[in-house]
């Protein structure tokens, strides 16, 4: 299985127009046939007016060829692809494979927060494998959807999705964490293999699978 990270920024006043050609023309057309929709949100903090979404194929040969059928399709391309392209200033992915397991939320009205993280080279692995460990005891805290590690675009990246009810808990959780002593294990010999953090935190919209 892999998949793949989609992140899109548009002109500002131009991400209300796009979800709602996305939610009423797109998902209609697309639906699961051409790659699993695992959830899309829009950013709350950080670069704004952006969409990301997540998609999930059996292997990259199989979204090769699904990525092509679906262009076949006239009415995406004629009442989707064509309006959405002039709101839009830039498109970036990623192809991951999955590090965990991937355990969407079963309850809806939640935060995400997304954070990816970039290794220095040939630290990727040896970070994934302290970050495996250390997850039962960061999950105490708050739940995690699912970690992955990049294969195309930026490499040396780990990508990991977590789930809150509100800002008001990821606050809370995350002090409550910073507490535990083998978090701190954990930080103090994982920071060092790092070489740049970033996150930002989503809202899933209303035709996400993941609420």
């Amino acid at each position: 299985m892999i998949y793949e990270l989609r992140t899109y920024t548009f002109h500002p006043g131009k991400l209300g127009d796009y979800l709602k050609l996305n939610a009423d023309v797109g998902r209609k057309i697309r639906g699961d046939q051409y790659g699993k929709f695992e959830g899309g949100w829009t950013t709350e903090f950080g670069v704004l007016n952006q969409y990301v979404h997540l998609w999930s194929y059996p292997d990259l040969n199989e979204r090769e060829r699904l990525r092509v059928e679906l262009s076949k399709n006239e009415a995406w391309g004629r009442e989707y692809v064509s309006k959405i392209r002039p709101l839009m200033l830039a498109q970036q992915n990623k192809i991951m494979s999955p590090v965990t397991a991937i355990k969407p939320p079963a309850d809806s009205g939640n935060l995400y927060e997304l954070r990816w993280y970039r290794a220095h080279p040939g630290k990727l692995g040896e970070w994934l494998t302290l970050a495996q460990g250390v997850l039962p005891t960061r999950e105490k805290y708050s739940r995690n959807v699912g970690y992955w590690q990049t294969e195309v675009a930026q490499l040396n990246e780990a990508v990991h999705l977590w789930v809150y009810r509100d800002l008001n808990e990821r606050a809370a959780v995350r002090a409550k964490a910073l507490q535990d002593p083998e978090w701190q294990t954990f930080l103090g010999k994982a920071q060092p293999l790092l070489q740049q953090q970033e996150a930002v935190v989503l809202v899933p919209t209303g035709p996400s699978p993941m609420k």
